[in-house]
């Protein structure tokens, strides 16, 4: 059953031209894919719903790909999609589960709780033959300008290398096995292999099922199977913030406590000559 987290697709169609809704797409692909989710958005997009660029709707000063927007930032460009207080968000994706999340936890951050991600998103939509719409968004006035508030803040370089060298909390790193251990290259130039020393890894296509993120109880056992302990407060990472979110979804969803998501992640730590990377053996 959908959580506070989740919709089904019967509950968005049910709800399609509700002035109380706003639906979001968040597609975003790696840069190394070739895809690109504006584009795809002007290809086809659930009815009425409007382009969240997670690499412009970002803090763009700080040299290193889509980081949390700023306050004043983030509601401007709310309000130019036109989103405002009192509506309720429905976000999703191309993919399924993938940057869908990075703009719940941007939202989430600054204290929007009525957000929730579409179950199996634009595929599974489009699977069930639920009508597509082509062309550019066309936001309607917010009624309300959002005020983003209540900032959760995201973990910084500084306290993820606390948190490494006092165990204070288990820093969890999203990315597939072979770019932790180094095996196989990073997608961005200039960003070295491997791992933070003293991280976890727990890929989130491990906790991903056909676009879907999996019930609670199996990610309890994906977490247990990878040697996190839920009991315990936890940072995510992954490559630039985008799974990381995924991963601190899961942990919410099958009841650990998130204390940060580092929203850097490698893209920086890996960039860094002051910063170790760890490599091999698995």
């Amino acid at each position: 059953m959908p959580t506070r987290n989740f919709c089904t697709t019967a509950e968005l169609a049910a709800e399609l031209g509700n002035p109380d809704l706003g639906v979001i797409d968040a597609s975003w692909h790696l840069p190394n894919t070739g895809r690109i989710g504006a584009a795809e958005f002007r290809f086809a997009h659930i009815p009425g719903a409007v382009f969240f660029d997670i690499d412009t709707i970002a803090d763009l000063e700080q040299g290193l790909p889509h980081m949390l927007p700023k306050p004043e930032a983030l509601a401007k460009a709310m309000s130019a999609l036109g989103l405002g207080d009192g509506m309720r968000l429905v976000v999703y994706d191309a993919l399924g589960l993938f940057a869908a999340a990075r703009v719940w936890w941007t939202l989430r951050a600054y204290g929007v709780e009525e957000v929730r991600i579409l179950q199996g998103g634009l595929t599974q939509w489009v699977k069930e033959g639920r009508p597509v719409e082509a062309g550019a968004a066309r936001p309607g006035p917010p009624r309300g300008r959002v005020a983003p508030r209540s900032l959760r803040s995201p973990a910084s370089l500084e306290e993820v290398r606390e948190a490494l060298a006092t165990g204070s909390a288990q820093v969890v790193d999203a990315r597939p096995a072979e770019r932790f251990y180094g095996h196989a290259p990073e997608p961005r130039a200039g960003v070295k292999g491997g791992h933070m020393p003293g991280s976890l890894n727990l890929p989130f296509v491990d906790i991903v099922e056909h676009g879907r993120l999996k019930p609670p109880d199996a990610l309890k056992a994906e977490f247990a199977a990878h040697g996190v302990d839920l009991r315990k407060p936890i940072i995510t990472t992954c490559g630039s913030g985008v799974t990381a979110a995924i991963l601190a979804l899961a942990v919410e969803e099958a009841g650990g406590k998130v204390e940060g998501l580092y929203d850097g992640s490698w893209a920086e730590w890996g960039s860094r000559d002051d910063c170790q990377a760890v490599t091999g053996p698995a």
